[in-house]
């Protein structure tokens, strides 16, 4: 291939001629002649040409025209006819493959199509027109896939008419496997029941969320429950900041102290210590209520501890719990007793919902980036791709 054949990027073309106005016009015909599509005879009887005109790419600001033309064959053996068949160019279209997918990736890199119009000279219809076509090609790849060994569940907010939609993420491999509309088993149902591989799944990272528990007991039979370290953490935090307020709810709004009472105490400065020991010292109560907290976080901490040191380490977790549930925080208590095995889970494995709660970070972008989404099926396809 000579170095003006390569502008192209074409396989198995020959430039022509080139002409630089407005836009780059190039002209190419095919290298050699092909053998028959349907009896792989050889050699072809050129039976007439036509000219294809397509949109190749672009060169700086200049848009490279493709003027190709295209022989139309007769086989003197099969006595059929066909048209030459170039690589990276589909039959019927106005455009590349390679032009196609540069608006593909520029459009998914967050170019408005507005913008694509004016520097693609094609039309905003034509932009989504491609955009879904190459979305529907990879999403359509990922079908069929078997359920991940390591499931992570999430809810987040898609609009006010269609409420909420239900994440699944591939926490081994850090991948969105899909995206369900709704956050109940009702909605769910249909969808979970022909989930492939979902006997496969050995755990799954959640919320505290007793729906989600049901569906994952129901649906995912052989998997291991195991709760959100965050959100345990977060709602530990909640529980006593709301006795806290009980005690003392001046102290409460002091920026300063809420810091400390959020902080843990391997985290703080002596100087911190002494601040906040003198301050708890007036409180009797909430100062204990603070130190079975401390070592309640030290447990919740825990993670990849193995099995032997985890049937030493529940005693002293079920008798703390106990405390707590003989103090203001007997709600708190509850609720960590109903999600003991989950809780406990958190000791075996290290995986969260950190990842989840990324990829709904992203999803937001994506469709702040969009003005937002009315058609959650299309919603659904740009995540996925």
């Amino acid at each position: 291939m000579s170095p003006i054949d390569s502008i192209l990027g074409l396989r198995d073309v020959v430039v022509q001629r080139v002409e630089r106005k407005r836009d780059i016009h190039v002209w190419a015909r095919p290298a050699k002649r092909p053998v028959c599509v349907h009896c792989t005879h050889t050699p072809l009887r050129v039976k007439a040409t036509h000219q294809r005109t397509l949109k190749h790419t672009r060169q700086g600001n200049q848009l490279m025209i493709l003027h190709l033309t295209v022989p139309k064959y007769h086989c003197t053996r099969c006595n059929r006819y066909f048209r030459h068949r170039f690589t990276g160019i589909r039959p019927r279209l106005r455009a590349t493959e390679t032009y196609r997918l540069e608006v593909f990736e520029a459009h998914d890199g967050g170019v408005s199509q507005r913008k694509l119009t004016l520097t693609h000279s094609i039309g905003s219809a034509t932009v989504e027109r491609w955009y879904q076509s190459y979305v529907k090609q990879r999403v359509s790849e990922l079908s069929g896939r078997s359920c991940p060994q390591v499931l992570g569940i999430d809810e987040h907010f898609f609009t006010r008419k269609k409420g909420y939609a239900t994440t699944l993420v591939d926490l081994k491999n850090h991948k969105v496997f899909d995206v369900v509309l709704g956050r109940s088993e009702a909605s769910l149902r249909s969808y979970l029941s022909r989930l492939p591989g979902r006997e496969k799944v050995k755990v799954v990272v959640m919320d505290l969320s007793e729906t989600y528990r049901r569906i994952a007991r129901k649906y995912f039979p052989n998997a291991i429950i195991v709760a959100d370290r965050f959100h345990v953490v977060r709602l530990v935090n909640q529980h006593f900041l709301r006795i806290w307020k009980e005690h003392d709810p001046e102290g409460r709004v002091n920026r300063g102290l809420i810091s400390l009472m959020r902080r843990h105490a391997w985290n703080m400065t002596p100087t911190q210590q002494r601040r906040l020991t003198q301050y708890l010292e007036a409180f009797p109560v909430l100062h204990a209520l603070y130190l079975a907290k401390q070592r309640l976080m030290r447990f919740l901490l825990l993670k990849t501890v193995k099995a032997k040191r985890a049937k030493k380490l529940l005693p002293r977790f079920l008798a703390l719990l106990q405390q707590f549930a003989q103090s203001p925080a007997k709600v708190l208590a509850a609720t960590l007793t109903s999600w003991l095995e989950p809780i406990v889970g958190m000791w075996r494995f290290s995986k969260s919902n950190g990842i989840t709660e990324g990829f709904h970070t992203k999803m937001e972008m994506l469709s702040r980036r969009a003005y937002g989404f009315r058609n959650f099926e299309n919603y659904r396809l740009r995540v996925l791709a």
